[in-house]
């Protein structure tokens, strides 16, 4: 994977190949970005850029200084390609997943009772993984090992094999890089990795992809430099949908709904055909004026829609209050297709602003519950009683 497969991420990619140009390359990277905003494929590119037989060959002269900064130049820097040529041997081997010298650990399940996994038991399917969904999160990849409600982890026995490898001679290209994926599941066994981390062997890069450093061990966060990934552009994620089969319409809508997430914006494209405002004029209805049996028949409804789907009309739900509250603030001078605006203006009319932003807050918590696999029923019940409370003072109309 190259820079140009990476969506958007201009700035970061410039800032990455300047370390390269520059030669100072701190021995540990933290990538920290949101879910969907690509800090795994940046990654992987970023490696695969540092291996680039063309970029390591121009960054040579040749009594040079290390690639990490370990030197002073001897002289000023020469000038770099803006991405990995995709043509050399070491390119095609990185692109493949294949190269002896990039290193992957990420969060794994045991086979069976009394296992100790490493992540190279599943490397053909993290090859797999990548290939096809390099913007998924790690709930995707566990249940693309049938993790089903198995709770991965990074083990002790995956420090110890990251110790072992990391100090073996480099096989081809001279540097050794492990790109450790989700540094939240190390559990205090990551300890283990805190010496090879501030003393690393010579030329040993470690890029870690983090998605919230407060879950991350202060040890290792204290012995990273940060890099700092933003969520996507709309317009990036609007080009990438198109480039992915998405109609222009379709695109614009998912990005703007998405959030900088390209994983979301995948699947609001996959369920573009799900009538998301049908689902929530019914609850709407069920909470202000239809009673406590539609609000019943409608949480049974919604709770077989599975995890993911559920996710998504959350989403679509803060979306509108989101462009209910623009309309709000900025009247018709606001761009926003007809059919969300009469919504928006029916929203304006059920809740003010701080109703407003209080239902988008329990919408938040709700989704960040139901990827952790709470009981939908229960969620949505309790979702329910909560959005009744908050605009229950206030005589409302029925939606149609």
């Amino acid at each position: 994977m190259a820079f140009r497969d990476v969506i958007g991420q201009a700035f970061i990619k410039q800032q990455l190949t300047g370390m390269v140009q520059q030669n100072r390359i701190s021995h540990a990277l933290l990538f920290l970005g949101k879910e969907g905003s690509g800090g795994l494929s940046l990654a992987i590119a970023f490696a695969q850029y540092i291996l680039c037989e063309k970029v390591a060959n121009r960054n040579a002269p040749p009594s040079g200084p290390s690639l990490f900064g370990d030197e002073p130049a001897s002289s000023a820097p020469t000038s770099l390609p803006a991405d990995a040529c995709g043509q050399c041997a070491s390119c095609v081997k990185a692109q493949q997943l294949v190269h002896p010298d990039i290193h992957f650990a990420y969060p794994v399940i045991p086979r069976k009772a009394g296992d100790k996994p490493v992540s190279t038991d599943y490397i053909t399917e993290w090859r797999t993984f990548i290939s096809k969904q390099s913007y998924g999160n790690v709930y995707d990849w566990l249940q693309s090992i049938g993790a089903e409600n198995k709770q991965g982890n990074i083990t002790a026995q995956e420090c110890n094999d990251i110790i072992r490898k990391l100090n073996l001679k480099s096989f081809e290209s001279g540097f050794k890089i492990l790109v450790l994926w989700m540094p939240e599941y190390l559990g205090n066994e990551g300890n283990k990795l805190l010496k090879l981390i501030e003393e690393p062997p010579a030329d040993t890069l470690f890029i870690l992809v983090a998605e919230n450093d407060s879950l991350v061990l202060p040890t290792i966060l204290s012995r990273t430099q940060l890099v700092k990934i933003p969520v996507l552009e709309t317009a990036d994620l609007t080009e990438a949908l198109v480039a992915k089969g998405a109609s222009p319409e379709q695109a614009r809508q998912a990005a703007s709904i998405a959030g900088g997430n390209f994983r979301e914006a995948l699947q609001l494209v996959q369920h573009a055909g799900d009538d998301w405002q049908v689902l929530l004029r019914d609850w709407l209805n069920a909470i202000l004026k239809n009673g406590p049996i539609a609000q019943v028949k409608w949480i049974d409804e919604v709770s077989k829609l599975g995890r993911e789907k559920q996710k998504q009309f959350l989403r679509y739900f803060n979306h509108l209050l989101e462009q209910a509250i623009r309309v709000r603030a900025m009247g018709d001078s606001f761009p926003i297709p007809d059919t969300e605006r009469d919504f928006a203006l029916r929203l304006n009319k059920i809740a003010n602003f701080g109703q407003q932003e209080a239902i988008i807050e329990e919408l938040d918590k709700a989704a960040y519950y139901i990827e952790r696999n709470a009981n939908a029923k229960m969620l949505f019940h309790a979702l329910t009683i909560k959005l009744y409370h908050i605009v229950a003072k206030k005589q409302v109309p029925a939606f149609s």
